[in-house]
């Protein structure tokens, strides 16, 4: 116990000779980091991955910062250092889907930008598209591409470069035409293909009670930055999947400003929300 007490003394006593701005500023990017990490994994199977390392790594380090130095644990500690090592080679790979994406968007500094007319038909177009699929119960998913490039699946699919309209939007999905199946990918306010097959999540990371089309959707999500819509052909609920997370049951009359938000339009979707709300309370 005395040892104990010797080695926190001792360290207080430590801590007082430090800089105090080089400690906060340490600090605050610090928090900033675990911030950025625990925001990036959250709602994906890394996010309780993380927190079992965490909680893990941490009690193993006091564990073998505490243990009394005169009793010889070099063996134990000896172990440990190895384990650490183990502990971040298994992280590289368990953490490999989102280190890719991660990596992936750092890679990509350029975001989805336009015009905001463009930005606005295009969530115009697909909000109307959308609706109709909705009432008829008409199976659909569509991603807008972003900053991170869609081409290995547009290769796959079958090239369009058409104008985007809403009629051919429900044409390519309605039921019994060749490529309602699949998916479309829209790119700079154009149809670039359709036919397009998307990469599958993980069957856990999805409700069972939704089809391939959900896991698709939030499989693309997690790959990369795209901003992906499903309409459920069983229920004609809408869904949207972007930044790695799946949102089910989008109402359509939120669907104008969940797009502008996840098309990174915020300034857009709130004059969207002032003017609908200009309009419910003007007679």
């Amino acid at each position: 116990m005395k040892q104990l007490i010797d080695a926190i003394t001792t360290y207080l006593h430590r801590l007082a000779t430090y800089n105090l701005l080089v400690v906060a500023v340490e600090l605050v990017l610090i928090g900033v980091f675990i911030w950025w990490v625990v925001r990036f994994l959250r709602g994906t199977r890394g996010a309780g991955l993380i927190k079992g390392m965490a909680v893990l790594l941490i009690g193993g380090f006091v564990v073998i910062s505490l243990l009394p130095g005169e009793f010889g644990w070099d063996r134990l500690k000896y172990l440990y250092r190895n384990f650490l090592l183990f502990a971040f080679v298994a992280g590289v790979v368990a953490f490999q889907p989102e280190l890719r994406r991660a990596l992936i968007q750092i890679g990509q500094a350029r975001l989805f930008r336009g015009a905001h007319g463009e930005v606005i038909r295009t969530v115009d177009v697909l909000v109307e598209s959308v609706s109709y699929l909705a009432r008829n119960k008409i199976g659909a998913i569509i991603a807008v591409e972003r900053s991170v490039g869609l081409g290995a699946l547009l290769e796959a699919g079958t090239p369009l470069d058409a104008h985007l309209t809403v009629s051919l939007l429900n044409t390519v999905f309605y039921p019994g035409s060749a490529l309602h199946d699949m998916g479309v990918i829209i790119r700079k306010g154009r149809i670039a293909a359709a036919g397009c097959q998307f990469p599958l999540a993980e069957s856990e990371e999805v409700d069972p009670s939704l089809g391939s089309r959900h896991r698709a959707a939030l499989g693309l999500a997690k790959d990369s930055d795209a901003v992906v819509l499903v309409v459920s052909e069983e229920t004609g609920r809408v869904s949207v999947a972007y930044d790695g997370q799946l949102y089910v049951g989008v109402g359509l009359e939120n669907l104008p400003e969940v797009l502008l938000d996840a098309l990174g339009s915020p300034r857009l979707a709130q004059r969207r929300r002032r003017e609908a709300s200009k309009a419910e309370k003007s007679p």
